[in-house]
């Protein structure tokens, strides 16, 4: 009986780490709009106030910390290209909520993509810039 609630304990932890990619779509939605958008860490890159650090993104309208990737899910966040320490570029879907980007989709791309920000990308393959809203 211990070793069943020894091996439930140690097991919790490693459950909890990997929950924010399994919400996430594994392609994007062609009924939405795909942006391609900065991500990077929000406190060490974006000057978003906070206490760790979390992914985060950089919209028309302002920068959002990312609900549905953990900063430790595409490597080491102070790599060569970390969140830590670059702004990368990623394709995302989602929306804001409440003062955070709710992701659905994010894929990060490589470092050099040589895609345009801000450019949305509908599901029948038409492009067009993202429209910026009013504050």
């Amino acid at each position: 009986m211990k070793h069943i609630n020894l091996g439930a304990i140690l097991l919790c932890p490693v459950l909890s780490v990997a929950q924010p990619a399994s919400k996430l779509l594994a392609k994007p939605d062609p009924n939405k709009p795909l942006t391609v958008v900065e991500t990077s860490c929000g406190e060490c890159k974006f000057d978003l106030p906070g206490r760790s650090c979390d992914v985060a993104v950089r919209l028309p309208e302002g920068s959002y910390y990312v609900d549905g990737v953990g900063i430790k899910e595409y490597g080491h966040p102070h790599d060569a290209n970390g969140f830590c320490v670059a702004v990368r570029k990623a394709e995302v879907q989602g929306q804001v909520v409440d003062g955070r980007y709710k992701a659905t989709y994010f894929k990060l791309l490589p470092v050099d993509t040589g895609k345009p920000l801000g450019v949305e990308e509908t599901g029948n393959g038409g492009k067009h810039k993202a429209k910026q809203k009013e504050k």
